[in-house]
């Protein structure tokens, strides 16, 4: 309770009387933040050694989170996104949130002292609301996305389509991939993997995510002897239990076959071809990290990091469907196409696909008449997107439940767009 309260004096700080915001001047930084103590606060949030940080594997023991998720890239090999030759920058503008939670009505303040938050922005179009981080981060530090970089494979595969080097979502994977042919990924449409809908067999939540765990052992930690190599790690998983493209099962398997996919579309890294795509046009401020398998492969569904506001910046780009400043990056059908559901995709609507959310191409799409869509990852990554006002939220966290039981994010992501969510 003690810590809370101290994160909860720090940020209020910050905050003036008035009802102004001294963070329109910077970002809101506390050295605190709930619980801290459990996070290390004591070690000055320690980096686990390499060794520990293997053995022990994501997400660490709370001690070490804070430490691991703020420097990932030197605990495994990464490959690095350059920032942009010439960054584009948020403007800032104060706008508060009061948002109510089980009975009670609570501020953004309130919530960073709530929840074990590292930082939290909220921007429309180009100017930022808010910006705050916790336990000593700062808006230089990169933060890991977890899942979120599999919604950036996304975006990747659909611009290879745009530009040809990928025909269609239509395609298998072994028409690109030639180790996969034959085998159950193989033969699955890209349109399926993008969906997680593949129908072949991938245990990620039961028995402690045994396959998940076998599949970063294997892609990621072997080495010699007992590596298998990308493409064998994966195929070693090829038993079918459903046709392709009729029920949703949550498999990060599947954006790591597209990662292959745009791999040998390209002919270029997964890293460069976000560069030259992506984070030049839109002005990145900062250098980007991208974990490496064994063999040298971005891994495309955990471990691409960076700084807060470039997350911004890309969910300003996909408020904008895929247009920036003008310039279309990402064709605007894709993000139509890749945020909504088809007649005949029923099983992916909100609430059959999971229990709260719908899925598109890699995308969580939220129920109601709005469309509205967000990049999720392990322990309370977002990137929430609502096209119609421009509006995004950025979070990245140290511990969260599931996606559908995180109810008070969500109360304040609707609170968000409630209250400033009026159409530009």
């Amino acid at each position: 309770m003690a810590c809370e309260t101290a994160a909860k004096l720090a940020i209020a700080g910050a905050l003036r009387a008035d009802g102004g915001a001294a963070n329109c001047h910077g970002p809101i930084f506390s050295t605190t933040g709930p619980h801290a103590a459990l996070y290390g606060a004591a070690d000055d949030y320690p980096v686990p050694d390499v060794a520990l940080a293997r053995r022990q594997g994501n997400p660490w023991e709370p001690k070490y989170r804070v430490g691991a998720f703020s420097h990932l890239d030197v605990l495994y090999p990464t490959r690095q996104i350059n920032r942009a030759a010439k960054p584009w920058m948020f403007k800032c503008s104060f706008g508060e949130v009061r948002y109510r939670f089980r009975g009670a009505e609570y501020s953004l303040s309130d919530y960073l002292s709530r929840n074990p938050i590292t930082g939290l922005l909220v921007c429309k179009e180009n100017q930022i609301l808010f910006e705050g981080y916790q336990y000593g981060r700062t808006d230089r530090d990169r933060l890991v996305s977890q899942s979120m970089v599999k919604s950036i494979m996304g975006i990747l595969i659909g611009i290879a389509i745009s530009e040809g080097a990928i025909k269609s979502v239509n395609d298998k994977a072994e028409a690109y991939v030639p180790g996969l042919k034959g085998t159950e990924y193989g033969v699955t449409p890209i349109r399926d993997l993008l969906h997680m809908s593949s129908g072949v067999d991938f245990g990620e939540d039961r028995d402690a995510g045994r396959d998940l765990n076998q599949l970063w052992s294997d892609m990621v930690t072997g080495s010699g002897f007992h590596s298998k190599g990308t493409i064998r790690s994966i195929a070693q998983f090829n038993r079918r239990i459903a046709p392709p493209g009729t029920r949703y099962y949550y498999a990060s398997i599947e954006p790591d076959v597209l990662g292959l996919v745009l791999h040998y579309a390209v002919n270029r890294s997964a890293s460069q071809y976000l560069h030259d795509r992506v984070w030049e046009p839109i002005g990145a401020e900062a250098d980007a990290k991208w974990l490496l398998d064994a063999e040298g492969f971005e891994l495309a569904h955990f471990g691409f990091n960076a700084v807060l506001r470039d997350y911004a910046r890309l969910g300003r780009l996909l408020a904008h469907d895929g247009a920036w400043d003008g310039k279309q990056i990402i064709p605007s059908q894709w993000m139509i196409d890749a945020t909504t559901v088809r007649s005949s995709d029923a099983y992916l609507l909100p609430g059959r696909a999971t229990k709260l959310f719908g899925y598109g191409y890699l995308f969580w799409l939220f129920g109601g008449n709005r469309r509205q869509f967000a990049l999720v990852g392990y322990k309370g990554q977002y990137i929430c997107i609502d096209p119609i006002s421009k509006l995004v939220m950025v979070q990245t966290a140290l511990d969260a439940p599931g996606a559908d039981f995180n109810l008070e994010a969500w109360s304040l992501w609707a609170a968000i767009v409630e209250q400033h969510g009026q159409q530009l």
